[in-house]
């Protein structure tokens, strides 16, 4: 080649896009500005003595100093976080640059992102405004982007998912949110009678309203009652009003970037549970729910917080949506459990009648309790590890667990098996774990 066609073989070479930095949304400076306040408040209540003390010996004049400098440094506190916080979607990665005197860039590679989550608190409502929030392979801590217009999050997000599925970046913008067939709408009636009949929140109830007294007869310490009835009502509340607050109007949709779930009174969120993710879904059936046949159905995702898929729901119909999750799978009937031998009741008395072990050939499927029955799906191909313990006890009435570990750092176990059949058991689960990996449905998005 001569050098005149190095020349235009040069000149031909399309140029990369420039990367264009965006800020976030103009209203993110009023959340940034509450920093320096609550380091304030924070040291207050970490010393309430010491904080009246403090504050009855300061006059007038200066407590209005005091606020015409704190009110002005947390305002341009904000201001200045926000001004030097940008992001910006390159071909291959979602990039974060943030801090004033320290900086910090993350670079988020898009065929990483596993979940995106879009939330709106209460007042991010009414601004209308939303929080993007990255669920990331390999991170423990979710990387976030508040706040954004609520139109512009969600055409954000749906960019992102198409950018991690493979779409080009010319195309990704036309792609838009993918639409979502409604699985499951849980009732706030239901919802609401099922808090009431869970044991979690009426123990909770009780602790409130009987620790307190007991403790003030005893000690007469105002400040003791507090410490302890606080922590209490807050656990009360957490699990029964809190529950119905966060949970209500729970919505299940699938779309081809995974299973989409929407719910919150006050503050919104709408979450994804990622596709070929999933590693283990529980059953959960409490005592006084049986009567009605409801069941809840929780998660462990690989990197993800999202733990709840169901709530509330008839049998039926909760064992429809974890087909959706687990594609191919079907929850194995009660009869098909099997117990332990009786001889277990040695080591573990009476309870030993709630464990139960089917294996099926898609899953490894482990029920445990009695009053609060939870049975554990694992399919095959997310079995990471298959261990067995005989503790001295257990060796001496011939059974043994069977651990089976998932990429979700969490383990199901077989309680109580028959020594010859755990072992057995290990060999085979072994081996299904390495025939089903093989036949997995890969882990991408709108496939």
């Amino acid at each position: 080649m001569t050098a005149q066609g190095v020349d235009d073989a040069v000149e031909e070479k399309p140029e990369k896009e420039p990367v264009t930095e965006r800020r976030l949304h103009p209203i993110t400076p009023l959340r940034r500005a509450w920093a320096p306040v609550a380091v304030v408040i924070g040291w207050a209540v970490h010393d309430p003595d010491q904080t009246q003390r403090q504050l009855t010996r300061l006059t007038t004049t200066t407590l209005l100093i005091a606020l015409a400098v704190i009110v002005p440094a947390a305002a341009l506190y904000g201001f200045l976080t926000w001004w030097f916080t940008h992001f910006a979607v390159t071909e291959s990665e979602l990039r974060i640059r943030t801090g004033l005197l320290f900086r910090r860039t993350a670079h988020i590679r898009l065929e990483r992102i596993q979940a995106i989550d879009v939330t709106q608190p209460l007042l991010a409502r009414v601004a209308g405004v939303a929080k993007l929030r990255l669920d990331v392979v390999g991170t423990d801590k979710k990387d976030e982007l508040a706040f954004l217009g609520e139109r512009e999050a969600r055409a954000l997000r749906a960019e992102l998912l198409a950018r991690a599925a493979g779409f080009a970046p010319e195309t990704a913008h036309e792609v838009g949110e993918a639409p979502a067939r409604e699985l499951l709408h849980t009732p706030p009636r239901d919802l609401a009678l099922s808090l009431v009949l869970t044991g979690a929140t009426w123990g909770s109830l009780v602790a409130a309203l009987v620790v307190p007294p007991l403790l003030w007869m005893a000690t007469h310490s105002a400040w003791t009652v507090l410490a302890t009835a606080l922590p209490l009502l807050g656990a009360a509340g957490a699990s029964s009003v809190g529950r119905f607050v966060t949970e209500y109007d729970w919505t299940v949709g699938e779309s081809p970037d995974g299973l989409r779930i929407d719910h919150g009174l006050l503050d919104r969120t709408h979450e994804t549970v990622p596709p070929g993710r999933v590693q283990t879904v529980r059953i959960v059936e409490p005592l006084l729910w049986r009567r009605r046949g409801w069941v809840r159905v929780e998660l462990d995702v690989a990197g993800s917080s999202n733990s709840v898929l169901v709530p509330v729901a008839p049998r039926e119909v909760a064992e429809a949506v974890v087909a959706r999750v687990l594609p191919g799978v079907t929850v194995p009937p009660l009869s098909a459990l099997s117990r332990p031998p009786r001889r277990a009741g040695r080591c573990v008395p009476v309870w030993w009648r709630g464990y139960g072990l089917a294996v099926t050939d898609s899953v490894f499927a482990a029920r445990q309790g009695l009053l609060r029955r939870s049975l554990a799906l694992v399919p095959h191909a997310k079995v990471q590890s298959v261990r067995l313990a005989q503790g001295p006890w257990e060796r001496l009435w011939r059974v043994a667990d069977v651990h089976v570990d998932t990429g979700a750092n969490k383990t199901v176990t077989a309680r109580l098996r028959d020594a010859q059949e755990a072992a057995e058991l290990l060999k085979a689960q072994a081996e299904r774990s390495r025939t089903g990996r093989r036949g997995a449905r890969p882990d991408r998005w709108m496939v």
